[in-house]
């Protein structure tokens, strides 16, 4: 199946499939939304957190550390700024799940939406999906991050700035911070124009080494300002 046709099916089952119900817990008489107030307040908010990273933070961190994460204190990322505002768990860990591996078309709207409802309030001149190496993108069939990006673009009026990636990576799900920033030495290089200011689109931020990756190559490219905008921010014990 396209990636046009999958869009186009995706937006008709939000708008036609459910009418009216909650996409959580079906109750009806919901706004166009997608969702009751009740469950969207229940959802895995990442309200304690690095105010750089966004990597989740214990009450004890936040109060000695001034909301700033231990890696963010020993040397700040190549972005400026991070909104994840989700926990990557619960509800949000399924519908991930079912977006990114079974291209699921009511995961992905409502995950647009989600991020959508809580729109960074800077988002420069250009939106930057995390780049997928060929072989990776033949086998899922689409790229989360580049289909987030054109939805998004389309709904803010932004243009997509595309990279590519040109190192095939091995699974990074079991490594350390620090084995994943390795592997991703020389992964991607830019293929547009840079603006003076862009954000990279991803669905989950794991360690962050990815996105800190990219935003080194856009630097590299021209650009002054890259910040980062994610459906959700792996929970504290698992990053």
């Amino acid at each position: 199946m396209s990636l046009t046709r999958w869009t186009h099916m995706a937006s008709g089952w939000f708008k036609q499939g459910l009418p009216g119900y909650c996409a959580f817990c079906l109750t009806p008489g919901q706004a166009s939304s997608g969702w009751c107030q009740e469950c969207f307040d229940q959802l895995p908010w990442n309200h304690h957190a690095c105010c750089q990273c966004k990597e989740p933070l214990s009450h004890v961190s936040i109060t000695t550390s001034h909301r700033l994460c231990d890696h963010c204190q020993v040397g700040r990322p190549a972005f400026n700024s991070m909104a994840a505002e989700l926990l990557f768990e619960g509800s949000v860990r399924e519908l991930i799940h079912d977006f990114k591996f079974h291209a699921s078309p009511r995961a992905g709207m409502l995950l647009l939406e989600l991020m959508l409802a809580k729109t960074p309030s800077c988002l420069g001149e250009g939106l930057l999906p995390v780049p997928m190496h060929d072989v990776r993108a033949r086998e899922r069939g689409f790229n989360q991050s580049h289909w987030l990006s054109e939805q998004l673009g389309k709904r803010i009026a932004l243009p997509v700035i595309n990279a590519e990636c040109i190192k095939q990576l091995p699974s990074q799900h079991t490594l350390s911070r620090q084995e994943r920033a390795k592997n991703l030495l020389g992964a991607f290089r830019m293929t547009d124009s840079v603006p003076a200011h862009l954000t990279i689109v991803d669905d989950v931020v794991t360690t962050g080494a990815t996105v800190q990756a990219l935003a080194e190559v856009a630097l590299q490219a021209g650009a002054k300002r890259v910040d980062i905008w994610a459906i959700a921010r792996t929970p504290l014990a698992h990053s």
